[in-house]
């Protein structure tokens, strides 16, 4: 199991953007994919690793 501290309702940066994590999915190899809501109502879906906490 991943040690993320990415869970559902975690605010989260990609990019320039900004979203909401609203999925958590494993995938068949192993990998842990987040889904993320922008603030559009666009839902996109990253890896741990292209996700950041905001800076506050």
């Amino acid at each position: 199991m991943s040690e993320s501290i990415f869970s559902a309702g975690t605010d989260v940066t990609f990019g320039r953007e900004r979203g909401t994590v609203i999925d958590v999915r494993a995938t068949p190899s192993g990998k842990w994919v987040f889904g993320v809501e922008t603030a559009e109502g666009e839902v996109r879906y990253f890896t741990e690793k292209a996700l950041r906490l905001p800076a506050r």
